[in-house]
């Protein structure tokens, strides 16, 4: 017989082992073990409370199976198990109740013989009801009222214990979500920080006027416009503000207009209560409660449906909005940042962009030039994406004079993004480390140089008659660099830094040629 020993024992081994992550299996088989000690059973199962549903979810004894721990009962059907967790007390099933129609809670599962030993002891919580114990035997009598009394309060301790170790479990759950959080969050930082010396690695004019601009609006809290043809980076600077910005800690969300159906795009932004609509089974965060301190990027703004416009225009002015079939307002502090290739003034026009919006959106509207007008970046990217490739992939990627020249004579029209996409391809067809022209797979044809753009180029035959020899390339090349750069051979924005070269190798190579880079040098600005 047990003592009130045994019993402080059972409780303080229950509540150590519960206090562990992941402990609810081990909690419940050992308070099942220790049961075995107070009450003898053939078969104990503990029960856990799903709606209207108990579910084996822990069995032992010699009648404990496979088809024990799959079996389910619906409590609407179980009056006496039913009234045991109202009342909140053990019932042990007499011979009269095992006859009555209600049956056995294991009837259909196991054979066991009318008026056998059965109890069923409830577990609970405060005002919550977690589920049952029950407990059988083989043999054809009635539990006593010392056993049920004994059961009652070891279905207590077992009901705190279960309590502690989902606690625990969901705790573990919680920490384990707070560190891959942790671990998304270092990596945003990551890309931001990179997506800063993307722009600051510029040796466009444009791009680096564009990035001090960013640097600015970045200090500020206005909203920022952010245009540019498809592919040229316009989120690659939305991130670079953001890492800019006293925000950069915070978190930074994006939403692509264009890529929902109209009437998702209001509950992706501004969230949604249970039953708000068709297949809205619960409540949902919207990405301005998941962007709230920090920024939130909305690319294709030109897609939005006017319906949201309106709410949108009312968070930028006020920083309140109302969930989807909500009446509670919500107010945040996020920072917008909006990006589109759409011409929004055209869309005013034609009535499918709000006027209002658009002024308060373009506080600081920003452009992305083109790839084809900052031509001097396309080897910086080019080169940029191969190191970070090599770094991942341990190779050593690097770039023919073909490949070199196949880059420089296309136009891009798909931008930083087609110029990524080309690069990603002749690393898949690249048979060695060096990729050609061949392996870029570009369209075939030259771009037409403007005598503005690159001085005195001396045009060569590009006829299928006669190519362009080694020398031709190499000189036309070096007056591509200097007019680039306007004729600086020295320092961080010079030609030799751009070619890779020593100064004095550059040098010998504009003498070679006989290139005289003091024409490339505008009059008023005469650069070392």
């Amino acid at each position: 017989m047990s003592t009130i020993e045994d019993y402080t024992r059972d409780l303080s081994d229950l509540a150590g082992l519960a206090a562990h992550p992941h402990a609810v299996a081990d909690v419940l088989s050992r308070a099942l073990d220790s049961l075995s000690e107070i009450v003898p059973y053939d078969l104990a199962a503990v029960m856990e409370l799903e709606g209207q549903t108990l579910r084996v979810v822990a069995a032992a004894g010699s009648l404990a199976g496979p088809q024990v721990l799959s079996h389910k009962l619906d409590l609407s059907k179980a009056a006496t198990v039913r009234k045991a967790l109202e009342q909140r007390r053990p019932i042990a099933l007499t011979e009269h109740e095992h006859r009555s129609d209600e049956g056995d809670p294991y009837d259909g599962v196991l054979d066991l013989p009318p008026g056998h030993a059965c109890m069923v002891v409830p577990l609970f919580a405060g005002d919550r009801s977690l589920g049952v114990i029950s407990l059988d035997r083989k043999v054809c009598e009635t539990y006593s009222n010392h056993s049920v009394q004994q059961a009652g309060v070891y279905g207590r301790l077992v009901a705190l214990s279960l309590v502690l170790a989902r606690q625990s479990e969901l705790l573990s759950r919680y920490r384990s979500q707070l560190r891959e959080q942790n671990r998304l969050l270092e990596e945003r930082i990551g890309v931001d920080q990179a997506a800063c010396q993307r722009l600051e690695s510029s040796r466009s004019l444009r791009m680096r006027d564009l990035t001090q601009r960013a640097k600015q609006v970045a200090q500020a809290d206005v909203p920022v416009l952010i245009q540019g043809e498809t592919g040229t980076g316009k989120e690659v600077l939305a991130r670079a503000i953001h890492g800019y910005s006293r925000r950069k800690d915070r978190p930074f969300v994006t939403l692509n207009c264009a890529a929902l159906p109209e009437h998702l795009v209001e509950s992706e932004l501004f969230g949604h209560v249970k039953g708000a609509f068709s297949g809205a089974a619960r409540d949902r965060a919207g990405r301005f409660i998941t962007a709230n301190g920090g920024t939130l990027l909305l690319d294709e703004i030109g897609e939005m449906p006017l319906a949201a416009q309106a709410k949108l225009l009312r968070v930028l002015q006020e920083g309140t909005f109302e969930a989807v079939g909500s009446d509670q307002t919500v107010r945040v502090d996020v920072r917008v940042i909006a990006a589109t290739h759409v011409d929004l003034k055209t869309a005013i026009q034609q009535g499918r962009f709000r006027e209002d919006l658009y002024f308060r959106l373009a506080i600081f509207p920003l452009v992305v030039p083109p790839l084809r007008e900052r031509r001097e970046d396309i080897l910086t990217i080019a080169e940029h994406f191969l190191t970070q490739q090599n770094t991942a992939d341990g190779r050593d990627f690097q770039l023919s004079p073909s490949a070199v020249a196949a880059l420089d004579a296309y136009e891009f029209p798909g931008n930083v993004r087609e110029l990524i996409n080309a690069l990603e391809r002749a690393l898949i067809l690249c048979p060695d480390t060096t990729i050609s022209a061949q392996d870029l797979a570009l369209p075939v044809g030259r771009r037409d140089h403007s005598p503005t753009d690159i001085p005195k180029i001396e045009k060569a035959e590009t006829t299928s008659a006669r190519l362009p020899t080694f020398k031709e390339q190499e000189r036309n090349f070096l007056l591509r660099a200097l007019a680039s750069t306007s004729g600086r051979v020295h320092g961080p924005l010079g030609a030799a830094v751009m070619l890779d070269l020593k100064p004095t190798t550059l040098q010998s190579k504009l003498k070679k040629h006989g290139i005289d880079r003091a024409s490339f040098v505008p009059t008023n600005n005469k650069a070392s």
